[in-house]
């Protein structure tokens, strides 16, 4: 197993930091989606908001550590297959992905804390509020929320759509290289 990335391919620090990033936001999207139908009366309605808050948290400590991660360690080469336009695509529909997972992150951060409590993570820590009592705060961070968690999940989609094209269609290591262990192939 290859801890650290290499010219040709993904590390597995790598490559399981952009998994479980991945397995949170369609996680989160789904309990999301899940909870806006809740009533009072419904046993999972403190429940489900409190696991959706805590792993919020916990994934923006995730998605710092992968961006650091990104920094120190090199980047695999792109692929000699790939045309200009998918190199270029690729890397700004990445930009764009990280831009909608902390605008993500952030609304939903301010949409539990416009009454100026702390998110209780789990049992193990709290992240204060750091605007305190704002009016109407929850309600415009609420709807940044709702449209640019359906703006990532539709490009998170797409993004796993096309490497699956370039897997299954080209026939090339794009989506190889990014499994945490390396596979037979052309690694």
């Amino acid at each position: 197993m290859q801890l650290l990335n290499s010219s040709r391919r993904f590390g597995a620090v790598h490559a399981t930091l952009h998994w479980l990033v991945a397995l949170a936001v369609f996680g989160l999207f789904g309990l999301g989606y899940y909870m806006v139908d809740l009533t009072y009366y419904d046993e999972f309605y403190r429940l489900g908001p409190h696991i959706h808050r805590s792993i919020g948290i916990l994934l923006f400590v995730v998605v710092i550590l992968r961006l650091i991660w990104r920094l120190l360690d090199t980047t695999p080469a792109a692929l000699g297959s790939h045309s200009p336009a998918e190199v270029l695509s690729a890397r700004l529909a990445h930009g764009v992905l990280y831009l909608l997972l902390f605008t993500a992150m952030v609304s939903g951060y301010l949409i539990s804390t416009a009454d100026g409590s702390s998110i209780r993570v789990f049992s193990w820590f709290e992240v204060p509020s750091v605007t305190g009592r704002i009016r109407g705060m929850e309600d415009i961070a609420g709807d940044i929320h709702y449209w640019v968690t359906w703006g990532l999940v539709v490009l998170a989609s797409l993004h796993g759509l096309a490497a699956i094209k370039h897997h299954i269609v080209d026939r090339d290591d794009t989506l190889r290289r990014m499994l945490p262990v390396a596979l037979k192939g052309r690694d």
